[in-house]
């Protein structure tokens, strides 16, 4: 078989940490998830969580063999590498909060002995006065850090942000930041698995013991030229009809907008990008080169750079994340 232009679908990798929570398999109706879930790897080239196709002519091939195969007619002429695929796609359930971390960024991964990861966070739900953190406070230098975790006091260093639903956030590499306990997001980043732990509220792990900290990876990663974020709201661009349109967030790497369906919408495609497709409310049918799927909330799904077009066609009312290179 040589030719690929149809939705693909994917089975999610699923991850267990401490700090996981329940939600993923009960909103999703994710029957091959284990109650306990903190990831979803939605889409995944990553060796440490590969996707396999789950439906179609292409079922049980990896993307990343997709990858290799098909080069930039699967992933688009804007990808920085034609044998690699460029981002990974998330669903975090944060039950308590994660550890106060700090991914590389192009700059300075080389150094650190990683690889860059710049992501955002799109916020699905969350429980009554979940935070996020991101970015340090005004006055805190190295020395202050420092202190601050030998003593243990480093969540006072922290810039803590209130969260609404639809809202999100911009990570990019070297800013210091956590997702705080409650939290229900859709991440996109760079793909990548390097993430330095540099504190982690003073708790244990399942066998009793601190988890490993990298505090030294961890300074020479921080990037201290790096201002506190803000949460942003979704901002309209463009209506078609019933349907809208809204920018969420536009790096180098990625670009996240929401499509809002009350009728069906026909996107064209100009070889330039695949679109990575996330069904955060309601129930949709795609259908691209001959081939439809149906599509229930928390579903994700790649339409190939190579495709023509796309058509979604809600069921009643949905809405779609969509991210393009």
């Amino acid at each position: 078989m040589n030719v690929l232009k149809g939705p693909l679908l994917f089975r999610p990798v699923y991850k267990d940490y401490l700090w996981g929570g329940e939600r993923i398999p009960a909103l999703y109706g994710r029957t091959g998830a284990p109650r306990v879930c903190a990831e979803s790897w939605e889409i995944s080239a990553h060796p440490d969580g590969t996707s396999m196709v789950a439906a179609g002519p292409w079922t049980g091939e990896r993307l990343d063999a997709l990858v290799r195969r098909f080069g930039r007619d699967l992933l688009g002429r804007r990808t920085p590498q034609a044998d690699r695929f460029p981002l990974l796609f998330k669903l975090i359930d944060a039950r308590d909060r994660l550890s106060v971390q700090v991914h590389p960024n192009d700059a300075n991964a080389t150094a650190a002995g990683g690889e860059p990861k710049t992501e955002m966070w799109y916020v699905l739900g969350r429980e009554p006065g979940a935070t996020l953190y991101a970015g340090l406070a005004d006055g805190i230098d190295e020395a202050a850090l420092r202190r601050a975790l030998t003593d243990g006091t480093a969540e006072r260093c922290l810039v803590r942000l209130a969260v609404e639903t639809g809202q999100a956030l911009f990570i990019p590499g070297g800013l210091v930041h956590a997702i705080g306990a409650g939290c229900l997001v859709y991440e996109v980043q760079q793909n990548s698995n390097t993430t330095y732990r540099l504190f982690d509220w003073n708790r244990v792990g399942a066998d009793g013991k601190p988890r490993a900290l990298h505090i030294e990876e961890s300074f020479k990663t921080i990037d201290w030229s790096l201002r506190p974020p803000r949460m942003t709201a979704p901002r309209q661009t463009v209506r078609s009809g019933p349907n809208a349109w809204s920018d969420v967030v536009t790096c180098a790497y990625f670009t996240l907008r929401r499509m809002e369906l009350a009728s069906a919408e026909t996107t064209p495609l100009d070889g330039s990008s695949f679109h990575a497709l996330f069904v955060e409310k309601g129930s949709v049918g795609v259908s691209a080169d001959c081939e439809t799927l149906a599509l229930s909330e928390g579903t994700s799904v790649l339409i190939p750079a190579c495709a023509t077009s796309y058509t979604l066609i809600p069921e009643k009312t949905a809405t779609v994340l969509v991210t393009t290179l």
